[in-house]
C-alpha cells in the first residue's frame, strides 16, 4: 500500500496549483519562499506561455508587478492592464523601466481580491500573457509598527502594534552584543515576546520583523536599534562617535597642547637666566656723565651725590687704588669693586 501514497500525495499538489492557476497553467514567481515549481514548460497555445514574474502585494496599500520583460520579450517593449474582481480592465498608471523596456508595474492594491494580469505587446495588438490570482497570497507586511521595550533587571518583553488577523503573523526578534558575530533568534506568536538573561550593562541591538505564515511573504527587518542599562542609546559601536563628540575632541586635545608648549616655554627661559644671568650694560650707568657733564666726573659726582644711595668707601693706597663700595640699604652686604687711576686732574676728560 506504501507505493500508493506518493500517488495520492501527487493529485493533492495537482489539485492546489489548480485552483491556485485558474487561468494560467503554471505560476512562477521569481521569490523562493513560495510553493510554486522552480520552472515552467510552455504550453501548446504560445499565445499563453508561463514566464517567471513576481507579485507582491506590499501591507494591501500598493501591487508590484514585476515581469522581466528583457528575459521573456526581448526587443519587444511591453504595456499591461489589470483587474480586479471584474470591475473593468484598466491600464498600468506606474511604470518599472530597464534600460526603456517596461519590465513592472505598481498601482493602488485592493483588499482579498481577484486580480487578472495581462501583458500586451507596446501597440495593443497582442496578448503576450495573462494570470489571475488572490492579492491575500501574496501579503507582504510592514515591519512591526509602535514596539515598545520593557526593561525589569535582566527580562526583556517587548511587544508591537497588532495588525489585521494576528493569527497569520509570529513576531520574531533579533539581537546581539557588541562582543556577539551572530544574532540570536527569538520568535513568538503576535505580537508580545519575552524573554530574559540579558545582561542590563550590556549594550545590545535588536531588530524585528513579522513573518506571514498565511502567505509567502515576510516583513523586511526593521531599522535596528541598540538599548543599554535600559536605556536607548545612539549605537552598541565604541568607535562610533558623532561628529560633534570628534571636533570637542580635537579642541581639547589642542588646548592641552598650547597649554604644555606655554609651561615648556616659561620653565625654558628660567632655565637659561639661572644658566646665564642677565649682566647690566654700564654704558648706560655713565651715559648722563658724558652726555651731561661733557665727562666732568667730579662736577657729576657733586651733583648726584644727593640722589646716590649711600655707600662706604674704602680706598687704599698705591699706584692702584682700590675703591670697594659697600652697600648699605636695607642691610644688604654686596660688595662692588671699582677700580680708578690715581692723579685724577680736574679736568681728566678735557
Amino acid at each position: 500500500m506504501g507505493r500508493y501514497v506518493p500517488v495520492f500525495v501527487a493529485v493533492l499538489l495537482w489539485i492546489d496549483t489548480s485552483t491556485r492557476e485558474s487561468w494560467a497553467q503554471c505560476l512562477c514567481p521569481s521569490s523562493q519562499d513560495t510553493d510554486f515549481p522552480s520552472s515552467c514548460e510552455e504550453t501548446d497555445d504560445s499565445n499563453h506561455a508561463c514566464i517567471n514574474y513576481t507579485i507582491i502585494n506590499q501591507n494591501n496599500e500598493r501591487m508590484e508587478i514585476l515581469w522581466a520583460a528583457r528575459e521573456n520579450f526581448p526587443e519587444v517593449n511591453t504595456t499591461m492592464f489589470y483587474e480586479y474582481n471584474e470591475q473593468g480592465q484598466k491600464q498600468c498608471p506606474q511604470y518599472i523601466t530597464d534600460q526603456g523596456y517596461n519590465t513592472g508595474c505598481v498601482f493602488q492594491a485592493e483588499r482579498n481580491a481577484n486580480l487578472l494580469i495581462s501583458i500586451w505587446d507596446a501597440n495593443g495588438t497582442k496578448e503576450l500573457y495573462y494570470d489571475e490570482q488572490d492579492t491575500s497570497t501574496f501579503f507582504k507586511p510592514n515591519p512591526p509598527e509602535n514596539v515598545t521595550f520593557q526593561w525589569t533587571n535582566d527580562k526583556l518583553t517587548v511587544q508591537c502594534k497588532s495588525p489585521d488577523a494576528p493569527h497569520c503573523f509570529h513576531f520574531q526578534l533579533q539581537y546581539k552584543s557588541r562582543f556577539d558575530e551572530n544574532w540570536h533568534s527569538r520568535k513568538e506568536s503576535c505580537c508580545k515576546l519575552q524573554d530574559q538573561g540579558f545582561d542590563p550593562v550590556k549594550c545590545y541591538t535588536f531588530r524585528f520583523r513579522l513573518i506571514y505564515h498565511c502567505g509567502v511573504y515576510s516583513s523586511e527587518w526593521s531599522n535596528q536599534t541598540s538599548w543599554e542599562n535600559g536605556s536607548s542609546v545612539g549605537s552598541c559601536d565604541i568607535k562610533s562617535k558623532s561628529s560633534m563628540d570628534i571636533v570637542l575632541t580635537l579642541v581639547m586635545v589642542a588646548l592641552m597642547i598650547i597649554f604644555v608648549l606655554l609651561l615648556w616655554v616659561c620653565w625654558l627661559e628660567r632655565f637659561r637666566q639661572t644658566l646665564m644671568p642677565i649682566i647690566p650694560d654700564p654704558k648706560n650707568i655713565y651715559s648722563e656723565l658724558f652726555s651731561g657733564y661733557h665727562g666732568d666726573f667730579q662736577e657729576w659726582i657733586n651733583e648726584t651725590e644727593n640722589v646716590l644711595i649711600p655707600t662706604k668707601l674704602e680706598c687704599t693706597e698705591g699706584e692702584a687704588e682700590a675703591c670697594v663700595v659697600e652697600d648699605e640699604m636695607e642691610g644688604c652686604h654686596q660688595e662692588v669693586k671699582m677700580e680708578a687711576r690715581v692723579g685724577i686732574k680736574e679736568h681728566p676728560f678735557a
